[in-house]
Parts: C-alpha cells; structure tokens; sequence
C-alpha cells in the first residue's frame, strides 16, 4: 500500500485510489457503508476527494490491514469524528482486538497440529486405502 504522499488540495477517485492502493470499487463500497463520508462533487458528477479524506481512508486500510472488521473501524471513526476519543478506550479496543487474534493463533496451531499428525499416517502409495479420508470420515 503506497503512503501518503501528496498535499495537494483535492483528489479525483483515481489519484485517491492510486495514493492509498485501494480498489476504486472498495472506496466507493467504503462510502455506502459509512466508512468514508460521501465527497463533495463536481458540475459533473465527479468525486472530489480531500487530504481528510486521504488520511480516512488510510487509516481504514490500515485498520482493516491489522484485522480489524469493518464494525470495529466504524467505532474508532465515529469516536474520532464525535471528538470523544481517548487513547484508553482505543487501547481498550486494541486489547479486545489482540486477545480475538491470539483466539485465532491457537485454534490456527490445534489445527496445523492436527493436519501434521494426520499426514504422518499417510504412505502416499497407490493403494485405495487412505488414512487422512479415514480421518475425516471419522474413522481413524
């Protein structure tokens, strides 16, 4: 994902998708969904994007980089543009964030410990026979 990198006044949705990396169809999706205010347009019809605009939709990118959903985002923005912001209940959020990623990280490790155990019984022959089917058919 490119950084910011310009300061220019405004943006059209290409230049903002070029700038961000972002799918010109995600932002729009952005849009509908709330994420991203809707931008002023021109005479006609076009969107004309502004560096907060730029700087939004870079912190969503990175948010949802990080995992976050689109739930979890809509929060700290609606925080943000409320002005009631605190780094604590950011950091409350980041913690309930971090401890459903470690929730992943293990239930990913039974799961890998449970695949490689599963392949050790293969012998990988030409016979009909196959361990790992019988393991998913809750047989071995």
């Amino acid at each position: 994902m490119a950084g910011i990198t310009s300061a220019r006044a405004t943006f059209s949705i290409g230049a903002l998708s070029r700038e961000t990396g972002c799918n010109i169809e995600t932002i729009r999706y952005y849009e509908k969904t709330g994420l991203m205010p809707a931008p002023p347009r021109t005479g006609g019809g076009h969107r004309v994007y502004a560096d907060r605009h730029l700087k939004r939709l870079t912190f969503i990118r990175r948010g949802r980089g990080l995992g976050f959903s689109m739930d979890q985002l809509k929060g700290l923005l609606a925080m943000m543009d409320a002005g009631h912001l605190s780094c604590g209940e950011v950091a409350n959020q980041v913690e309930v964030h971090l401890l459903a990623v470690r929730q992943r990280l293990d239930a990913l490790g039974r799961l890998e410990q449970i695949l490689s155990e599963t392949l050790t019984k293969c012998h990988r022959g030409d016979r009909p026979d196959c361990p790992i089917i019988d393991a998913l058919q809750g047989l071995g």
